[in-house]
């Protein structure tokens, strides 16, 4: 058989390949059987994963065995040999090069990185320890026990392949019995560690750099920091270009899927073309990836095809390499090969095991609960895999010395391969069970059985719903409720085996209910982010901060993150505005007031028309410029030689240009000259090159003084200082990046506070359903409140701060909210058929088209005027009269952030109507007049809060009553202010006061409507009693006082004839009477009824 050009095995010496099962092609080969030997073993995968699914490592034994049988086939038969011929002369770099890629970018996707980034140097510890026993036990051993006679080299290269941890094997066991996913980041993250550090020093092997003559230990080191930063570096860049893909809004799943997949195995050979680690590259392109990189429901479709490829790489490999096993000489394979197979295998969970006991005093002290139990199923989680199987042809071809069995490489490995993914991903589960560790709390099952009984209640609800469909009759419905009832066994501890029936009597303290509680709001903290960013409410950046940040916290017991912590955890805007500061402080301003009238003196008056044109600061900077040639050949030596008399005249000549300039701006401006800082650095420059000039001078006289030469050089040295005026120019330019820069920042933080404060609202919300106990539900409730209010104040400070960029932050997000609240109409029509397929397309493009274009949305936008502020509030939307009443009444005045409107216990000043900005109000709950005995029941002791935007008023309940404010108000935002200064006439309303026991009749021709605003009432027909605030109902023809003071607002009629009931009117119950909540105003607006604003603008009534 001739020699074929490529082959599995390669020989250094001569590049001679070699086949692998030591026989060539003498036949011409044809390449089409083995595309069919690949479809075959890909379907017979299928089904095997489909009869036994769960037991992959079965499949991969059984598609081992059977490529060793397809191996042996080849070996003794021509035309099964001409099928597997293009495996056997496919080079084993390149399967490599073909499998990995995928495989690797699956697993490092599959990691948190904000988990692994805060276990970083643990993990990297582990992997360290094991590589260092790796190298010293496994390599001993291999010496000792192997009657191969392996090389050192090959021993070294064997051990380390054996020592490799596959990623994707090696917490698959764990991932499906609930373990915590830290400690599986963990074990992946170690698992990639020892991967990248084992293709970078196979990498510097297949280079021969360890063959060079000028070998040194420092270089190698050097060499291999430089790949594994080169490999960051370029992952990285790879990571933001298929970020970029990935997100944007017009490419379709399946473009996103293939350009994803052709930028990670491109990814990978950029980093293998330019000697660096491809497998290093894709971990960093999957550790910067996360739920918020890809567009929304793509990350399921991307994974479920990355799951796809891997299995199908996985069965490929096995098999391959199982028929290159048997194309090899079966003499090779005696019982010493079985023996020495099985202390391999011990000797691995040996190294694995002692590696997890040295480094335990260290993850103690981590901030997780590692314990002893968990140090034994870390130690069975060596798992071996596809990575150190395709490495195993690498040692023969890598080897200084080669062997005649080269297939034993393959063979121990896949192997031990198969053993530790069988044995050791038994154990890990069965010790995980048996330990306790996979078992669910008791808060977790209070957490879980509430739950349970909360979708119960809605299945019930359901089936009592279906009951009074017509559609639905003669139903079992006995048999549907049978069916429907959920028994969901919740895993027990075995070291605290408590019945669910239990549960619920178990004393668990209030103090292990909170903590369990705190992870469930830290968990729905981070859905709520990962939805606001989805919905385009939150921005990518700050969801995936506000996310890392959670996750940072939540291993520190007892904390709750508040805004406080966020803003902590992205620290940068204090610098950014010191740095601003600095650089204003040092920007040059021409003070024209500085400018001094000479009378009738022309000279002078020319002088200063000079110094203070564009053209004379023009000028010097020309100046300053052509210097640089002098100064590069005074700075060469040879060139200062030939040019010394030129370069000492070019010298005068610009230092009396310096001189010039500086008498100039003296004559004009005297001793205001010296305050600007520039202007002193250019006198001193000047002085220094007039000293300059002396020393040379001097020099020429006296030649022999040593150190009037060394004072003369070096400030010869010194002119370069002639270049500092430069930077008046820079400054500007930098003052501008370094704004944009804090608008950047101050638009995050704004961000990142507003989605924190929906993120808490959201909370309160399921709270009831994390924990049953009221004391827990109060104390949550309190600290949620609290984090609320916290960041509302947050949000206040830095609106304060930068109102146009909130402004502009806020446009933004109210049109991408209007846009997809129209997107997911128009998904609705188009779903019901309304709009067919070509019509939707072409108009989902047009909304997208808007979203994109706002990634050019400006940063910053001024703030409207007060007349576009009326002209938004919704009630007085379309109102011109109500608008120009209050234009022409009104007096607009503004309060800032922290200013008090009113207090609780003074007199009202006014009327207040906000029409921009945000107050929040702080009072007990409002008595309404009512006496104590009749509101008991309806009485809170805690505290009253609510917040007051746009279009919200406060006072007027005060105002109408001329009594005491009952709350307070602070503006949480910048707000102005609208006053009265006159009392406006009721024209279609007006207040009776009934004192207690006096009764009143109603007339409903004359009075449209009663209202008690303050204070109670009985029916004396029917005795129903009425508190305030309430709408008394037509049927009520006469009412008595039962309070001290009443007061009853009296509505109108326009025109009694025409006057009709109107059943939808409604009446606040809160703190304050707002326009929006009571519809009687907005039907009376128009007529004079008087109303006033609070918010940023507000109105204040005086009252007599």
């Amino acid at each position: 058989m001739s020699n074929t050009n490529s082959s599995f095995w390669v020989h250094k010496e001569g590049h001679k390949p070699e086949l692998l099962c030591g026989s060539s092609a003498s036949y011409t080969v044809v390449n089409g059987h083995f595309i069919m030997l690949v479809c075959s073993t890909i379907i017979l995968g299928g089904f095997l994963k489909t009869l036994l699914k769960n037991s992959e490592v079965t499949v991969l034994m059984i598609l081992s065995l059977l490529g060793f049988v397809i191996g042996q086939l080849a070996h003794n038969s021509i035309e099964v040999h001409k099928i597997v011929y293009p495996l056997l002369k496919t080079p084993s770099y390149s399967l490599y090069c073909y499998f990995s890629p995928m495989i690797i970018f699956m697993a490092a996707l599959d990691v948190d990185f904000c988990i692994l980034k805060n276990v970083f140097w643990q993990v990297l510890l582990i992997g360290l320890v094991s590589l260092l026993m790796t190298f010293i036990i496994l390599g001993y051993v291999v010496l000792k026990f192997n009657k191969d006679l392996w090389d050192l080299q090959s021993s070294i290269l064997f051990s380390m392949i054996v020592g490799m941890t596959d990623p994707v094997h090696s917490v698959n066991s764990l991932k499906t019995i609930g373990i915590s996913k830290t400690y599986t980041d963990i074990i992946r993250g170690e698992s990639m560690i020892i991967c990248g550090f084992t293709s970078i020093c196979f990498g510097v092997f297949r280079s021969d750099f360890l063959h060079i003559s000028m070998f040194t230990e420092f270089r190698v080191i050097l060499g291999l920091c430089l790949d594994i930063l080169g490999s960051i570096i370029c992952g990285y860049s790879c990571s933001r270009i298929i970020q970029f893909i990935l997100t944007d809004l017009f490419s379709n799943t399946l473009t996103s899927i293939i350009l994803c997949i052709s930028m990670v195995y491109m990814t990978f050979y950029i980093g293998e073309s330019f000697g660096m680690s491809g497998m290093i590259a894709l971990v960093t392109v999957g550790l910067n990836f996360d739920s918020l990189s890809f567009k929304p429901r793509i990350e399921v479709t991307i994974t479920k095809f990355l799951i796809m490829f891997s299995s199908i790489y996985q069965q490929l490999i096995y098999t391959f390499f199982g028929i290159v096993i048997g194309c090899g000489e079966t003499k090779y394979l005696r019982f010493h090969t079985v023996v020495f197979m099985l202390i391999l295998f011990a000797t691995v969970n040996f190294v694995r095991l002692l590696t997890i006991v040295l480094v335990s005093p260290l993850l103690m002290h981590a901030n997780y609960e590692y314990n002893w139990r968990w140090g034994i199923v870390i130690a069975w989680s060596g798992i071996k895999g596809i990575f150190s199987l395709l490495l195993a042809p690498d040692i023969h071809n890598l080897a200084d010395q080669k062997v005649e069995s080269p297939q034993l490489f393959i063979l121990y490995v896949q192997g031990i391969s198969l053993m530790t993914m069988g044995i050791n991903s038994y154990m890990m589960a069965h010790s995980a069970r048996t330990l306790g560790l996979c078992a669910t709390s008791l808060p977790r099952q209070m957490a879980i059985q509430n739950a349970i009984k909360h979708i119960q209640e809605i299945i019930q609800n359901t089936i009592t719903l279906f009951k009074t469909e017509k559609v639905l009759t003669n139903v079992n419905w006995t048999l549907v409720e049978e069916k429907t009832k959920i028994e969901y066994i919740i895993p027990s501890d075995a070291y605290n085996n408590v019945s669910h029936d239990d549960i619920e009597e178990e004393s668990l303290t209030e103090e292990v209910l909170i903590e369990e509680a705190r992870l469930h709001v830290a968990i729905i903290q981070m859905s709520s982010f990962e939805k606001q960013c989805n919905d385009g409410i939150l921005s990518v950046e700050a969801a995936r901060i506000l996310i890392s940040a959670t996750k940072s916290f939540c291993p520190i017991q007892g904390k709750f993150m508040s805004i406080y912590d966020v803003s902590t955890y992205v620290r940068a805007r204090s610098w950014l505005i010191k740095f601003k500061n600095m650089l204003t402080s040092l920007e040059y301003h021409k003070d024209k007031a500085l400018f001094i009238l000479y009378g009738d003196n022309k000279f002078l008056l020319f002088v200063c028309h000079v110094v203070f044109s564009e053209e004379f600061e023009y000028a010097g900077h020309i100046i300053t410029v052509m210097y640089i040639y002098p100064m590069i050949m005074h700075l060469w030596p040879m060139a200062r030689e030939l040019n010394v008399s030129g370069l000492i005249s070019v010298n005068n000549y610009f230092v009396f240009l310096y001189i010039f300039q500086a008498a100039m701006k003296i004559i004009s401006l005297k001793r205001k000259y010296f305050h600007q800082y520039w202007n002193t650095l250019e006198f001193l420059i000047m002085l220094v090159g007039i000293i300059d000039i002396f020393c040379i001078y001097f020099v020429k006289l006296r030649p022999d003084n040593f150190a009037l030469i060394q004072m003369t050089v070096i400030l010869g040295y010194f002119r370069i200082i002639r270049f500092i005026p430069f930077i008046k120019l820079i400054i500007p330019l930098l003052i501008n990046i370094v704004d944009v820069q804090i608008k950047k920042r101050l638009r995050l933080m704004y961000s990142i506070t507003k989605g924190y404060v929906k993120s808490q609202e959201d909370t309160k919300l399921l709270i009831k359903q994390i924990s049953s106990r009221e004391s827990v539900y109060q104390k949550l409730y309190e600290i949620l409140e609290t984090n609320k209010r916290d960041a509302v104040k947050e949000l206040g400070l830095i609106e304060h701060e930068g109102r146009d960029v909130v402004i502009a932050l806020k446009t933004r997000q109210a049109i991408r909210r209007v846009i997809a609240k129209a997107l997911k109409n128009l998904t609705f029509l188009w779903s019901r058929g309304i709009i067919d397929k070509h019509e939707g397309i072409e108009m989902n493009k047009v909304f997208l088209a808007k979203i994109k274009a706002l990634n050019n949305f400006p940063m910053a936008i001024p703030p409207p005027t007060p007349d576009k502020y009326l002209h938004n509030i919704v009630w007085l939307e379309n109102k011109d009269v109500l608008i120009e009443f209050f234009k022409e009444r009104a007096k607009l005045a503004y309060f800032d952030y922290g200013d008090v409107i009113c207090r609780e216990g003074e007199m009202p000043q006014g009327i207040y109507l906000i029409i921009s900005g945000m107050a929040i109000l702080h009072s007990s709950p409002p008595t309404f007049g009512i006496d104590s005995s009749l509101r008991s029941e309806r009485g809170s002791k805690s505290m009253f809060t609510e917040y007051c935007t746009s279009g919200d008023i406060i006072g007027e309940l005060s105002c109408l009553l001329k009594r005491e404010t009952e709350y307070t108000a602070i503006c949480e935002t910048i707000l102005q202010d609208l006053e009265f200064q006159k009392c406006v006439t009721f024209n279609l309303a007006y207040v009776e006061t009934l004192s207690s026991y006096n009764e009143m009749t109603i007339d409903n021709v004359t009075m449209k409507f009663v209202i008690i605003v303050y204070g109670s009432v009985i029916d004396t027909k029917t005795e129903v009693p009425y508190l305030a605030p309430c709408i008394l109902p037509k049927t009520c023809e006469q009412i008595q006082g039962t309070s001290d003071l009443s007061k009853l607002l009296v509505v109108q009629p326009s025109d009694p004839a025409k006057n009709t009931d109107d059943p939808k009117v409604m009446v606040s119950t809160g703190l304050r009477m707002s326009q929006r909540e009571y519809n009687w105003k907005r039907k009376y607006e128009e007529r004079n009824f008087p109303l006033s604003w609070n918010r940023s603008q507000t109105t204040r009534i005086q009252l007599p």
